[in-house]
Parts: structure tokens; sequence; C-alpha cells
């Protein structure tokens, strides 16, 4: 992770790879909001496949937007990028114009209502929303109606995913005191 603080508000984040390798996407002081680190995001991103091409992605806790607009310069068809703070929402627009990732669709919505209401199927899901919230029990039920045949869903938390009847754990890693996954509905 490549975090600047020069001054309050003014953080940034470089993509790692793919048509917009180090470019940098700026992002607000958001309560909850953590960049994904470099590592881990290298990791994801070898266990997901470098080549994400013709892949409909979904970043369901955006924040800054680095996985998603990662998934994109990595030829992901499209990445949907859903966030509910206003000031986060505001800079994905802004890094989007940036970019000019005009495969990248970006939502300020809540993420509940928004599994609730798509009619769209995903490949691949980010999935790192804000810890001590109880996010991961409240989204996993609901987000097996968004994904596609055969889809991977990469966790961010702040504990171990346990496997499960419905979820089957692939890999997983910790770094400090973030634990990353990568899951897959059970069959």
């Amino acid at each position: 992770m490549v975090v600047n603080s020069k001054a309050k508000g003014n953080n940034a984040v470089r993509i790692s790879a793919g048509e917009w390798r180090s470019r940098s996407l700026k992002f607000p002081d958001v309560e909850g909001l953590r960049p994904t680190p470099d590592r881990v995001r290298q990791t994801a991103f070898n266990w997901l496949g470098q080549d994400m091409h013709g892949l409909n992605c979904l970043d369901l806790f955006a924040g800054t937007g680095v996985m998603g607009f990662e998934a994109l310069s990595r030829g992901a068809k499209q990445a949907v990028l859903i966030e509910k703070s206003r000031s986060a929402y505001q800079a994905l627009l802004d890094n989007q114009q940036q970019l000019k990732a005009t495969q990248a669709k970006i939502l300020n919505a809540d993420a509940l209502q928004f599994l609730s209401q798509t009619l769209e199927k995903f490949d691949v899901v980010f999935l790192d929303p804000p810890y001590q919230q109880g996010w991961i029990s409240k989204v996993l039920p609901v987000l097996k109606n968004v994904l596609a045949e055969n889809a991977l869903v990469y966790v961010e938390a702040e504990f171990a995913i346990e496997e499960t009847a419905d979820w089957q754990v692939l890999k997983q890693g910790r770094a400090g005191n973030v634990f990353y996954h990568l899951i897959k509905a059970a069959i």
C-alpha cells in the first residue's frame, strides 16, 4: 500500500499492474476506509489470475476503489463499485474520470440494498467491508444470488473465515491484523 498523507484528506494508493499500472487513486479520510495493502492485493490477483479479461467484477464496499480499478486495469469487462460514503463515492467518480474508466459503473448505494435489487451476475466479487460491524455475516447469505457460475469471492476481514456448508475457503492468508481469503459458494 502506498499511502501519502501530505495533508489531512490527501491520500493516494497506486494501481500495481495492467493498463493503469502506477497510476494513483486519490481518496478522502473516511472512517473505516482501509486501502488493501500492495502485498495483499498482489496475492489476491495471483489467486484470481493476473488476466481478468472478460470478467464481470463487483467491488461491494469500494472505499478507495483500488480492487475494482485494479481488475479493470488487468482487463475486466466491467467493474461495479458500490460505496455508501458520499465523499468516497465522489472520489471514485473523480478517479474514474481521471483514468477514463468507462467500463466502471459507480453507485452511491447501500451494499445490502444493491444486492437485493440487482439482476447482474458477477464472476469476481471483492468484499472488504468496514470492520466490527458484522457485515460479513449480513452479506454472505445474500451474495450467492448475484454470483455467476464458478464465481470467486475475495474477502478481507478482521477474523479468519471458516468453511461452512454454504462457502468453501480456497485460500487464505494474514497480514498484520488483516485476514484475507478466496472463497467460493459450495455446490
